[in-house]
């Protein structure tokens, strides 16, 4: 046609013959955009249906094989990224023009339209799902005389392709209550009401205490109803049944560990209790099976308190939205605000526990031992201290203020793309600002709450070790004895100020260089260290 600019009868043969033989392909096109059918016996058309995949065989993800794979571009480019390609199931391109063959050559002047055409009759064939019927073609006439380089075919696209978008997202916001859902992950995952959890915590002491395997979740998930009933009141009422208990396979900072080493992100994999499958394939021979006998051992020592985490049950088409991959991020910032939770409440039962008379009580004669104990004290205060701040830094720093821009965002949301990719942004801020993508800040981090948490694990080794004391004061008391004390303790704040330090040390370098939200924290971080 451009060859034959210069000679117009030539050029209206040749336009009357390109506009004849594009007519099938613009009716497919028109047909897809405007209904969602996709008629394409020949696989002409530049989308292509995946017939394996249907809504009643996908039972745990929706995301992950209806959204992107059920329908998808012939050429094998991808929504996320418009250049990268699939080979699989795409063809070769052609040797003498280096062109893909049939329906994966898009015709040029629509290749900047494609991923409009693709989610025009995507987001109608999940309306139809939902068992919305969907407007028949209203095409009239003159659609029959449009040709690819008609503007208003373009503008045909554009509208068909408008009226999909936001009659999903009024589906999805409106009819789904989507909002009101995201509050509920919010309130019960970002625990922004937490009196739940210490009744559930308290009502659920003994089951928590045995080891994961052991634990009965039937038992786990009664206690939870019983304290998200009972501590339901306005909103909490809403989805509270939506709201499962479940048990990780594997400890949290263990699981993060090796997710971040491996993939250099979080979200690939389906439960955090999983393994990575290229994970299991890089280990060989003896090595493979001491690190299997490694983990199975861990597995067999993990308390159900540390593989506690919770799930939401949600249909579709809401689990477009909230996909497993998005309630794995809300799992992994529940166990870590959890396990702070857990830890802080130890440590304070710690203090109630030395509130008694072998704590509080005046010993003149024993020197060493009041030493010993204000040690003990001025240890317990730091670690309560360094877990309290941490909790305020996430909880008012990390959580809150995101949370309030994605309702901003999601106030004025207006294609459902924006919709999940604000979603999923928002979680992966929240995770990267919390330190749980970042293998050194995880590290010191995982060390550090281990220490606290054992540490609390003594109380009643260091209450019958002040009682003893106490009672020898009459008498002379074995050096040796007083000698044990100190040596643990003595380890016990070695080991917290020296996997301080390198905490600390690494958030100021994150504060500096790649994550400036982090600069609060080294503010706060500081004042413990200063009061040391």
């Amino acid at each position: 046609m451009q060859n034959m600019s210069g000679d117009p009868a030539a050029r209206a043969v040749y336009g009357t013959l390109l506009k004849a033989a594009g007519k099938p392909y613009l009716d497919m096109l028109r047909r897809w955009t405007r209904t969602g059918s996709l008629v394409d016996p020949y696989e002409e058309f530049c989308v292509k249906e995946n017939k394996f995949i249907d809504r009643g065989t996908l039972e745990m993800d929706y995301t992950d094989e209806y959204w992107d794979r059920r329908y998808t571009l012939r050429d094998g480019t991808t929504l996320s990224a418009s250049n990268a390609r699939h080979q699989a199931g795409v063809p070769p391109p052609r040797p003498a023009t280096g062109h893909l063959p049939g329906g994966a050559c898009v015709p040029p002047l629509l290749e900047p339209w494609k991923r409009k055409v693709l989610l025009a009759g995507k987001y109608l064939n999940v309306i139809r799902e939902c068992g919305i019927e969907i407007r028949k073609d209203s095409g009239n006439e003159d659609d029959n005389d449009w040709s690819m380089d008609d503007e208003k075919f373009y503008k045909s696209i554009e509208d068909d392709y408008t009226h999909a978008n936001s009659t999903l997202l009024q589906l999805l916001l409106k009819d789904e209550e989507l909002i009101p859902r995201l509050r509920c992950l919010k309130r019960y995952f970002f625990l922004s009401h937490a009196s739940f959890l210490t009744h559930f915590l308290d009502l659920s002491h003994s089951e928590l205490r045995k080891s994961a395997k052991s634990a009965s979740l039937v038992k786990l998930q009664s206690l939870l109803d019983l304290a998200l009933n009972n501590d339901a009141h306005g909103d909490d009422m809403l989805f509270r049944e939506d709201v499962k208990v479940t048990l990780a396979g594997s400890g949290l900072y263990d699981w993060l560990l090796k997710v971040v080493s491996v993939n250099g992100e979080i979200g690939r994999e389906v439960s955090p209790g999983l393994e990575d499958e290229k994970e299991k394939e890089r280990g060989k021979g003896k090595g493979r099976d001491k690190d299997k006998d490694k983990d199975k051992d861990k597995d067999k020592q993990m308390l159900a308190i540390d593989a506690l985490a919770l799930d939401f049950h949600v249909k579709f088409p809401l689990s477009l939205v909230i996909s497993r991959k998005t309630i794995l991020r809300y799992q992994l910032i529940f166990r870590f605000l959890l396990h702070l939770k857990h830890v802080e409440q130890a440590l304070s039962a710690m203090w109630i526990e030395q509130k008694s008379h072998a704590w509080r009580c005046s010993v003149p004669s024993h020197p060493e031992f009041e030493k010993w104990r204000l040690r003990v004290f001025c240890l317990r205060a730091r670690m309560l201290s360094f877990v309290q701040q941490i909790l305020a830094f996430v909880t008012f720093e990390v959580l809150e203020p995101n949370w309030r821009a994605l309702e901003a965002k999601l106030a004025k949301v207006v294609t459902v793309d924006q919709l999940l990719r604000d979603h999923v942004d928002f979680l992966d801020t929240c995770l990267k600002e919390c330190m749980l993508t970042s293998s050194k800040l995880l590290r010191a981090y995982s060390r550090l709450m281990t220490t606290c948490s054992t540490f609390a694990l003594y109380t009643a080794n260091f209450s019958k070790s002040a009682n003893h004391a106490i009672a020898a004061t009459e008498g002379m008391e074995d050096e040796k004895s007083m000698a044990r004390r100190w040596d643990v303790l003595n380890k016990f704040e070695a080991n917290f100020s020296h996997w301080f330090k390198i905490h600390v040390d690494c958030v100021q370098f994150y504060a500096s260089s790649e994550n400036v939200s982090l600069l609060p924290l080294v503010v706060r971080l500081n004042s413990i260290k200063g009061t040391s």
